[in-house]
């Protein structure tokens, strides 16, 4: 009797074994998050099981920017969690750690290749947007402000709070501050005051055990790099705290445009010479873009130049006439405004749009879209740029190039201090951006980006070809979901972060050293020689 007992009970054992081996990991995953988590703060309506029906599709695709990423891999996407409360961020990476799942981390879904939301081994998406509580303290200049909160929601506390306080980060507001911040975002203020990261005073990060750290307890290590060098490679970035910075009651906007017919490719060339030179209160953007021309079907390229400044437009038209007089700027030409204001100028809103738009947060995606970025260290010749004209001309695509000018601050900032390494040397960087409407024109559109990319070669920075990693760029090099091989790293890294990737992989090495956090183009862990 005793034997018979015995058998059974090592069948039942045997059967319960196979069962937990048997059962999907995705189960065993959304088990471990609700044992980790408390009746006090549930998960249970943050966790979105990977299938078909309406509701995940649609958690999927409102913070999917770009259209040739709206399609989940359900194959490997074994859910969506939505974290509300800072144990449910701890919750998920302890639980994908111990389940053998790679976790992607999604603030506002900018990342203009997916890798936030996509992976080809199964994954689960940690998206941030619920947490986005913003707190202004006026009085020191300073904020806190969540990985999920917006550009737009931050700018808007900012004005309810104060109108003479700022902080210098990107003109798209619907971009999530997580991602960002943390990969050195960059806006019209980088002349006067520099990038998000030079700003950044502490944050909290939950690392790879599920701690939550801030600057104090992480280290200055790991905080160095995770102003900069993209939070996802080191941890899950929960919140910042930034410096604030100081702007004048009335700033002054202007947008002009000179097509190649009115001497556009002049003007560029002009702008090249003096935009980086010029007082630190003005930041003039140049943006060649594909127009109509003055004949019916006729194409052009116009230069749109965008500009900002500190101050009245007595004292910008002064500045303009000395340095800058090709432009032909014209006092009717210029607005004066609130900083909030020139937040929707920049966005192309038309006059007289209310501020409110900034809180609006885009539920489905908008075009299918390609980026690529550049770096500028001496002026492109004009026979250079009328080459660029000449492949922008040929696309059937819309397509557009964004000059922004560095000198002031950027200059005086060491490449070192933060993570973010592209400084001095640099008259300005480059966008491309190319848009269409059909997925069945994706292949034939990024092989026109890459040619396009190609022309421009001779007039960038070279060994390396720098590019900025906040615009994603798989093709500066790129590894597998689930594998980062460290020679592969070592090309894409070294192109984001030049000099500073050795450190990155030392800081990498010691607070991730079996790779927990990673993605196509994340920082490996390595114990680089130096």
């Amino acid at each position: 009797m005793k034997e018979a007992l015995s058998v059974l009970c090592l069948v039942l054992l045997v059967s319960v074994l196979e069962a937990s081996v048997t059962k999907p990991i995705s189960e065993n995953f959304i088990e471990c998050l609700r044992y980790r988590t408390s009746p006090e703060n549930p998960i249970t309506d943050a966790i979105f099981v990977a299938d078909n029906t309406t509701t995940f599709l649609s958690s999927y695709l409102s913070y999917t920017k770009n259209k040739r990423f709206t399609s989940p891999n359900y194959k490997k996407l074994l859910a969506i969690v939505t974290a509300k409360h800072v144990s449910h961020v701890q919750a998920t990476v302890v639980c994908a750690k111990s389940n053998g799942i790679q976790i992607r981390i999604r603030s506002g879904g900018h990342d203009y290749e997916g890798l936030s939301y996509m992976s080809s081994v199964p994954f689960v998406i940690l998206d941030m947007f619920n947490l986005r509580s913003i707190t202004v303290d006026v009085s020191n200049k300073k904020a806190w402000i969540q990985a999920g909160a917006t550009l737009g929601e931050l700018y808007t506390k900012i004005s309810d709070a104060s109108k003479m306080l700022a902080f210098p980060a990107g003109v798209c507001a619907t971009v999530g501050a997580g991602g960002h911040i943390s990969g050195g975002g960059y806006g019209n203020l980088m002349r006067k005051y520099g990038i998000t990261v030079d700003h950044v005073i502490d944050a909290q990060l939950i690392d790879v055990n599920g701690k939550l750290l801030n600057r104090a307890t992480m280290g200055e290590d790991l905080f160095w790099a995770i102003r900069g060098g993209g939070g996802g490679s080191f941890g899950v970035i929960l919140s910042w705290k930034i410096n604030l910075v100081e702007v004048p009651k009335t700033l002054t906007v202007f947008k002009v445009n000179k097509t190649l017919e009115q001497g556009g490719t002049d003007v560029l060339y002009k702008w090249q010479l003096v935009a980086a030179k010029l007082p630190e209160d003005l930041f003039i953007r140049a943006m060649p873009q594909v127009a109509n021309g003055t004949r019916r079907g006729q194409k052009t390229i116009a230069v749109v130049f965008y500009a900002q400044f500190l101050g009245p437009t007595d004292k910008l038209m002064a500045i303009m006439n000395k340095s800058f007089p090709e432009l032909g700027l014209k006092r009717e030409d210029c607005q004066e405004m609130s900083w909030l204001n020139t937040t929707l100028f920049w966005a192309d809103y038309p006059a007289g749009t209310p501020t409110s738009i900034l809180l609006d947060r885009p539920s489905n995606p908008g075009d299918f879209f390609k980026s690529k970025s550049d770096y500028v260290k001496k002026p492109i010749p004009k026979e250079g740029l009328e080459k660029l004209w000449k492949t922008m001309l040929e696309f059937d695509n819309f397509v557009w190039m964004q000059f922004n000018p560095y000198g002031g601050v950027m200059d005086r900032i060491p490449s070192t201090a933060t993570a973010f390494p592209h400084r001095k040397g640099n008259l300005f960087k480059i966008q491309y951006f190319m848009t269409w409407l059909d997925a069945n024109a994706t292949k034939s559109s990024l092989s026109q980006m890459k040619e396009f990319h190609e022309v421009a070669e001779p007039y960038v920075s070279s060994n390396p070809r720098a590019a900025f990693f906040n615009y994603r760029d798989i093709d500066v090099g790129s590894n597998p979901s689930g594998n980062t091989n460290v020679d592969e790293a070592r090309i894409y890294g070294s192109k984001y972060f030049l000099g500073n990737l050795k450190r990155l992989m030392d800081v990498k090495a010691k607070y991730d050293p079996e790779n927990f956090f990673k993605n196509e183009q994340s920082i490996p862990p390595v114990r680089a020689l130096h």
